[in-house]
C-alpha cells in the first residue's frame, strides 16, 4: 500500500535551492536510509512530510488516515516528568480505559446492572486486544534496550543529559505505533548494544520507516531501500547502504564511460566534416551534412556526469621507522571517588597493529587513552612507548583546538616551521580554500573542526595515532576519505570507536574494555560480535570466568547458585503451563453458550482471566531473567 507521495517538490531558503524536482514513492514495508552531505537537504525534506514547512512548487499526498511518528535530532526534550511517566504519555488511551473500568467495577460492586456488566466486558476485552496488560512491560522493555538502567527510570528528564533525554523521547517515537517513522540520526547517544537493539526493533517493526544516519552498518542492517541527495535531486536505489554504494559507483563509472565514447565518437565525425569540407565537392558537402546530423542525434542522447562533490583526499606521512614494541601497558587502573573505572588493565601494541578498544559507555575508554597520554594520572599500574615512536592524538571533544585562533593560525602555531603556502596546501586538502582558512574555530561547525584536526594529524608526521571517536561529526563521504588515509596509512594505531563499519574496515584487533581489565579478540568488528556471546555482559563480572579456573569454594558456590536457578527455571516452567491452561480453560467458559446471558458469571471470569493473564507475563519475564543468569554462569 502507498502511504505517501512526493511529486516535483521544490524548496529554498532566500537564493539558496535546498531541494528541486523531487519525487518518491513510500510505501508499507519501506525502510528507506536518506542520504547526502550535511546541508543537502536530508532534514528539510522531512520537514515538508510533516507538513512543518511547505514546499514551494509540488504537492505531497498522504494516505487519509496514516500516522507519522517524527524524532528530531535537535529537539529541546525537558520535563520534570520521569522516563517512565514521559513514555506513558504515548498509552494515555489503556491509562483512561484502566480507569474507565476501575469506575464501572466499582459501580456493579454497589449495583450490578446488566448494561454496565456488559460494557464492562466489551472495555476489558477491548483493553486486552490493545495491549493493556504488556505496555508496562513494553516500556520498561525499551528504556532498558535503549541503554537505562531501573535506577534512572524515576530520574525527572530535567535531571538526565541531553543523550538521555533525546533517548526517551526515541522510546516514545518507537512506541508509538505509527504508520511512519521518522527518524534523525537515531543512533546518536547510544553505545553499541543499544544501537544493536535498536536494530532489532527495527527489522520487525511493522510499519514503514524513512532514517537518516551516517552510521553505515546500521543501514546495512536496516533499510532495504536508499534515497540519496546530491546536487538538489533524489535518487532511489532499491536496497540497502552496501548495494547502493556498488550501484553508485558503477552507475558512474559507466556515465563517464559512454560520455568519454560519445566525445571521442563525436571528435571523429567533425575530424571527418572538415575533411569532406576541404574538398568542397557536392558529394563531400553532402557528407558532411550527413556526419553533422550523426553529431546532432548523439549530442541529444549525451548526459553529462555530475560533477563530484569536493570530497577530502589525503594521505599520512610520518616519521622514520620506530620500535617493534610501540607500547606496553601493565596493571593499569583508574577509578573516581569510589568507583571502579577498569583494573589490571594489561596490552601491548605493536608496530602496524590497527588496535581498537571498544566497550560499554562510560567504562573509561577516553580515561585510558589519556592516561597513555600523559593527559591524566592512572591511580597504579604503568606503561612505556618503545624508543623513536612519535605519537599524535585526535580527541572526539576538540579541545585540542582554540576557538579564539583561525583555522590558519591554529596550523602555523602548532607547526611554526611551516611555511604560508605549505599551510594553505594542506588546508585546501581539507576543503579549506581561499579566505575560508581565516575562519575563526569558534564558529565551526563539528565536522569543520574535525576536518582541522585531521590537518594537525596529516602534518604531525607522527607514527603512532591515537583517535578518539575520529568518525564523529563526519558525513560519509568524509568518513570514506579519513577510512582510505587511514587505511594506507604504514604506521600503528590505537582507536576508540563505536562505528562498526569503520572498525571492520580497519581493525585487527578489538581490546574489549571491563571493570576488570582487557579482553582480546583478534580480528574486525564481526569477529567481535562472534566472540561477544562468550562474554557477560553484567557490570560484576564483565568477563565470563570458566568454572574451571576457580577455586575449590568458588566453584561449589558456583554450582549452588546454578541449582537455585535450575530449581526456579524448573518452577517457573511448571506454573506457566498451569497458567496456559488455566487461562485456556477460562476462555472456553466464557465463550460456552450456556452462560451468555449470565453477565455477572462472565465479568467475573473476565477479572479472574485478566488476572491470569497478568501473573503469566510476569512469570515468563522471571523464567527469561533465570534462564539468561544461568546461560552466564554456564559459559
Amino acid at each position: 500500500m502507498i502511504l505517501l507521495t512526493a511529486s516535483k517538490i521544490k524548496k529554498s531558503y532566500g537564493i539558496d535551492t535546498i531541494l528541486e524536482d523531487v519525487s518518491f514513492t513510500l510505501s508499507s514495508g519501506d525502510r528507506t536510509g536518506v542520504l547526502g552531505i550535511n546541508g543537502a537537504g536530508k532534514t528539510t525534506l522531512f520537514k515538508l512530510i510533516t507538513d512543518e514547512i511547505s514546499p514551494d512548487e509540488g504537492s505531497i499526498f498522504r494516505n487519509k488516515n496514516i500516522k507519522i511518528s517524527y524524532m528530531k535530532q535537535f529537539g529541546e526534550y525537558s520535563s520534570e516528568k520521569n522516563a517512565i511517566d514521559e513514555v506513558m504519555g504515548v498509552f494515555t488511551h489503556l491509562v483512561e480505559m484502566e480507569q474507565q473500568l476501575s469506575d464501572l467495577n466499582k459501580k456493579i460492586e454497589k449495583q450490578s446492572l446488566d448494561e454496565d456488566i456488559l460494557r464492562f466486558t466489551e472495555l476489558n476485552q477491548k483493553y486486552i486486544d490493545m495491549g493493556g496488560l504488556t505496555y508496562r512491560g513494553r516500556i520498561k522493555s525499551t528504556l532498558t534496550g535503549l541503554g537505562f538502567s531501573e535506577e534512572h527510570f524515576s530520574v525527572p528528564l530535567s535531571s538526565l543529559s541531553g543523550g538521555q533525554r533525546t533517548r526517551v523521547m526515541l522510546a516514545k517515537v518507537l512506541l508509538e505505533n505509527a504508520d511512519v517513522l521518522l527518524l534523525d540520526e537515531p543512533t546518536n547517544h547510544l553505545d553499541i548494544d543499544a544501537v544493536t537493539w535498536l536494530e532489532d526493533f527495527l527489522q520487525s517493526y511493522p510499519g514503514s520507516i524513512l532514517l537518516i544516519t551516517h552510521d553505515r552498518y546500521f543501514l546495512d542492517k536496516v533499510t532495504n531501500k536508499i534515497y540519496e541527495i546530491e546536487h538538489h535531486k533524489l535518487k532511489e536505489y532499491n536496497g540497502n547502504y552496501s548495494y547502493y554504494k556498488q550501484k553508485k559507483d558503477a552507475d558512474r563509472a559507466a556515465e563517464e564511460k559512454d560520455y568519454a565514447l560519445k566525445e571521442k565518437e563525436i571528435k571523429r565525425l567533425e575530424g571527418i566534416i572538415a575533411q569532406q569540407k576541404q574538398w568542397n565537392r557536392e558529394r563531400n558537402l553532402r557528407t558532411a551534412e550527413s556526419k553533422q546530423k550523426a553529431i546532432d542525434r548523439i549530442e541529444q542522447t549525451m548526459v553529462k556526469p555530475e560533477k563530484t562533490l569536493d570530497t577530502l583526499n589525503f594521505k599520512f606521512n610520518f616519521m622514520a621507522d620506530c620500535a617493534n614494541d610501540v607500547l606496553t601497558v601493565e596493571n593499569v587502573s583508574k577509578k573516581f571517588d569510589e568507583t571502579v573505572l577498569f583494573d589490571n588493565v594489561n596490552f601491548e601494541v605493536k608496530k602496524g597493529d590497527r588496535v581498537f578498544i571498544m566497550g560499554a559507555n562510560g567504562c573509561g575508554k577516553t580515561t585510558l587513552l589519556k592516561i597513555l597520554l600523559g593527559r591524566m594520572r592512572s591511580d597504579s599500574g604503568r606503561f612505556k612507548t618503545g624508543p623513536r615512536v612519535e605519537s599524535a592524538y585526535y580527541d572526539q571533544a576538540q579541545c585540542d583546538l582554540d576557538d579564539s585562533k583561525t583555522i590558519f593560525e591554529e596550523i602555523s602555531d602548532f607547526l611554526p616551521a611551516l611555511d604560508n603556502t605549505t599551510i594553505r596546501s594542506a588546508l585546501a586538502v581539507f576543503l579549506f580554500k581561499g579566505e575560508e582558512v581565516f575562519k575563526q574555530i569558534g564558529t565551526l561547525s563539528g565536522g569543520e573542526k574535525a576536518r582541522v584536526a585531521f590537518a594537525k594529524l596529516m602534518l604531525s608526521k607522527a607514527n603512532f595515532l591515537l583517535l578518539d571517536e575520529p568518525t564523529n561529526h563526519l558525513d560519509i563521504p568524509s568518513k570514506e576519505a579519513i577510512e582510505a588515509a587511514l587505511g594506507a596509512y604504514e604506521g600503528t594505531l590505537l582507536t576508540v570507536s563505536h562505528d562498526r563499519y569503520f572498525v571492520n574496515k580497519l581493525a585487527t584487533k578489538i581490546y574489549l574494555l571491563s571493570k576488570e581489565g582487557i579482553t582480546v579478540i583478534h580480528g574486525d568488528y564481526d569477529e567481535y560480535i562472534r566472540t561477544k556471546k562468550l562474554l557477560e555482559e553484567k557490570s560484576e563480572p564483565e568477563k565470563k570466568i570458566s568454572s574451571n579456573a576457580l577455586d575449590y569454594k568458588q566453584q561449589k558456590a558456583l554450582e549452588s547458585e546454578k541449582r537455585k536457578l535450575r530449581t526456579k527455571i524448573s518452577r517457573a516452567e511448571e506454573r506457566i503451563t498451569e497458567l496456559e491452561e488455566e487461562t485456556l480453560q477460562l476462555s472456553e467458559e466464557i465463550s460456552n453458550p450456556e452462560i451468555s446471558s449470565d453477565f455477572e458469571k462472565i465479568m467475573e471470569l473476565n477479572n479472574i482471566l485478566t488476572e491470569k493473564n497478568q501473573e503469566l507475563e510476569r512469570v515468563m519475564e522471571e523464567w527469561e531473567q533465570y534462564s539468561q543468569e544461568l546461560d552466564m554462569l554456564e559459559s
